[in-house]
């Protein structure tokens, strides 16, 4: 799975069929009080309860929505989903509703949910389509100026419609004690400071293109937290802290104490597609083996259950 053109390409693709659609039902209220939300648009989201049938069409946010414990009747790509967050799993009961460039209004307005739940870059045409039918969230989803802080705020917007704000906090709480927890640990073993490079990247023919997280993006704030430091300093988006490269512009990191994390939940081209490339042979990392692959289902875009397992996971290789 190409996750790139996922993010990139999302505003651009909800033209296609998904937003031309024509449905036919409309939504239904849960039991309980009135709850109003103020979303990432400044707009005040008002439900007539907290809202238990809940559609998400970002994997972070289907994520926070199953780790409050209320699991969504509909997720974009759930079979995607199943794959790269493995952080907390689906019922076999959520429908797919379509692709995450490209859902069907049909499909969701089809479930009738009390609410969707939508990233930002999505809104575009496909807010006012489904606001038709049924009340809409719109999340921030990712700032590279402040990832973390970002999360928090999305959390408790998505914890406070559904009813579950106490259960939010308690999330958030547990991530933060993971991060100090992590934090904590590298100090203990001398290893704060330590460089880091994160990456995935996908084949485009018999060429590897390269996707460094840099810093800004999520898992590198993650990275951070703990005590590490981006070793990467090539340009970024400024919404996700994302760049691009080749094996040979990874040359510029020199630093023999740089460690390598890599995400590749299906293709791993970091293996097949590097192994025997004598430029990455050559990188301090691949030649001290200081590299790590994250474990399969780790959702670099994902909740606080994501920031959790992302921390433990590089607190245990830096201080093996």
């Amino acid at each position: 799975m190409r996750i790139p053109a996922l993010v990139a390409a999302a505003a651009i693709l909800l033209t296609a069929c998904g937003t031309t659609e024509n449905p036919a039902t409309t939504t239904s209220a849960s039991a309980g009080g009135p709850v109003t939300v103020t979303d990432a648009r400044g707009k005040n989201v008002e439900l007539e309860a907290p809202a238990r049938k809940v559609v998400a069409l970002e994997w972070g946010e289907a994520e926070i929505v199953t780790s409050l414990g209320v699991m969504p009747v509909g997720v974009a790509d759930t079979a995607g989903y199943k794959t790269w967050n493995a952080a907390a799993p689906l019922d076999a009961s959520v429908k797919d509703i379509g692709k995450r460039s490209e859902p069907s209004v049909d499909a969701i307005v089809a479930l009738d949910p009390d609410v969707v739940v939508i990233a930002e870059e999505r809104d575009s045409t496909l807010v006012p389509q489904l606001e038709k039918y049924v009340p809409v969230v719109v999340t921030k989803s990712s700032d590279a100026s402040r990832n973390l802080d970002r999360l928090r705020e999305d959390v408790r917007m998505i914890a406070k419609a559904v009813g579950k704000s106490a259960e939010g906090d308690k999330l958030l709480s547990d991530m933060d004690a993971k991060l100090a927890e992590g934090k904590k640990a590298l100090e203990g073993k001398g290893v704060a400071g330590t460089p880091f490079f994160m990456a995935d990247g996908w084949l485009e023919g018999s060429t590897v293109s390269i996707r460094p997280f840099g810093k800004g993006s999520l898992v590198s704030d993650i990275a951070e937290q703990v005590g590490l430091k981006n070793a990467w300093t090539g340009q970024v988006d400024p919404q996700w802290g994302l760049g691009q490269t080749d094996v040979e512009g990874l040359s510029v990191l020199t630093d023999p104490k740089t460690v390598l994390f890599y995400s590749a939940s299906e293709d791993d081209v970091f293996t097949t597609g590097l192994a025997q490339n004598p430029v990455w042979q050559r990188l301090p990392f691949v030649a001290s083996k200081k590299v790590t692959k994250f474990a399969g289902g780790t959702w670099t875009f994902g909740g606080p259950k994501s920031v959790a397992s992302i921390a433990d996971q590089v607190v245990r290789a830096v201080t093996a």
